[in-house]
């Protein structure tokens, strides 16, 4: 079947453009980590404040960053955002001690909020082929995290500086682009409420992922922040370890995510991703040595490429019916769980190398509970069955009667 016509289509591009470049500057730092610590004199759980910082602006500012679209529009928040970025990545490389690196990763960190409120709203506004240009944003979001850390590999080879010089480089050609090629949706949608995202999480599916998607991404960011200390490698080797699994990760979103969900559903398919990555955790804990790590560093991208590949389409599809309201109730929650993992592992690997790795199965086996227990609520609201709900009267009053229709979704 051929694509629709998108009128629209340069507008996509560049915000999808603007995607690969904020992701890819997340992962940028990842094989750096070592080497800044090295250069200024600072403890591990020091040089995880700078994922830490990052990411808890990035949580925090999802609302006033929700806020500002409904009052100003996509296109000025969005491009404000990518401005802060860029400002914020330059000024990185020219800083010298942890206090100020940590707090000009938090300005990223609200410049990156403010993309991230905006962009998916505005790119499914603006496409008639919603599944193209959703596969196309994952697409970026994947190919972000597999070129992120080759980039701040081979640059942080010369000097940990000049990856965050060229993100900033990076960005601020990204705002060219999109100053010129954004468009706005021709809707104009009313201003969002606070209240509007906090109602959200009465919804009981809603709150059902939302606590297995806290677990999940406090272990996204104990691999991604964590890791790169763990493996004590150069800085060129670190930058192609974690290219591995960002070309698992992109793998998963890209190659089986999807296809599984297709066959088995998405709730059950966040299932197996979590179970998987449950078990990469225990076997980073008990790792034997470097090249077992490497293994479990790649097929943990893989699991987390299958969650990342479902989680924001059920956010969308159990939360409110604004698509505005329902990503930043979900952000929230998904940034929030995630800005203590690296400064947590941090101070866990000052009484043993493997005990951040424990403590992240710990979080993601509750997770796992959770998912157990209450699947078929999810499953329910989104229209989907679970394997073990045909013996859960719950669950099949909850089908008969689903909490928001899956086509609300976009």
């Amino acid at each position: 079947m051929e694509r629709r016509i998108e009128p629209h289509r340069s507008a996509i591009y560049a915000t999808t453009l603007v995607a690969f470049l904020a992701i890819a500057g997340i992962a940028v730092v990842d094989p750096i980590l070592p080497a800044i610590g090295e250069a200024i004199g600072v403890t591990a759980w020091q040089v995880e404040l700078l994922f830490t910082a990052y990411i808890a602006v990035m949580a925090v500012g999802m609302i006033p960053a929700t806020l500002a679209s409904g009052r100003f529009g996509f296109k000025p928040v969005l491009i404000t955002g990518v401005s802060i970025v860029g400002v914020a990545a330059v000024a990185a490389s020219l800083s010298n001690d942890i206090v100020a690196l940590s707090v000009l990763r938090g300005v990223w960190g609200l410049g990156n909020a403010m993309f991230f409120a905006t962009a998916m709203v505005v790119l499914v506004n603006l496409a008639n082929d919603r599944e193209w240009v959703v596969g196309l944003f994952e697409t970026a979001l994947g190919l972000g995290f597999a070129v992120g850390p080759l980039i701040g590999g081979l640059l942080g080879q010369v000097s940990w500086r000049l990856p965050f010089f060229a993100c900033g480089v990076f960005m601020v050609l990204a705002l060219a682009v999109a100053a010129r090629k954004l468009r706005e949706p021709a809707q104009r949608q009313a201003p969002v409420r606070v209240g509007q995202i906090f109602a959200t999480y009465r919804r009981p599916a809603f709150v059902t992922l939302c606590v297995v998607t806290a677990a999940y991404n406090f272990v996204f960011f104990v691999v991604l922040g964590y890791t790169p200390l763990f493996l004590g490698l150069d800085v060129v080797p670190l930058g192609l370890a974690f290219t591995g699994w960002g070309l698992g990760l992109a793998a998963g979103i890209l190659v089986v995510g999807h296809r599984l969900a297709h066959r088995i559903g998405a709730v059950q398919t966040v299932g197996v991703a979590i179970a998987g990555l449950l078990v990469c955790m225990a076997l980073f804990a008990t790792s034997t040595g470097t090249t077992m790590s490497l293994v479990v560093l790649v097929a943990s991208g893989l699991f987390m490429g299958l969650a990342n590949a479902n989680l924001t389409d059920l956010a969308l599809g159990l939360g409110s019916r604004d698509r505005r309201v329902a990503t930043g109730a979900f952000n929230l929650v998904r940034w929030g769980a995630a800005a203590p993992a690296p400064i947590i592992s941090g101070k866990l690997a000052e009484h043993g190398l493997a005990l951040p790795f424990w403590v992240g199965f710990g979080v993601l086996a509750v997770g796992v509970l959770v998912y157990l227990a209450f699947a078929h609520v999810m499953a329910a609201g989104y229209g989907e069955r679970v394997l073990w709900s045909r013996w859960n009267r719950a669950a099949a009053d909850a089908e008969r009667a689903p909490e928001e229709p899956v086509g609300e979704a976009y």
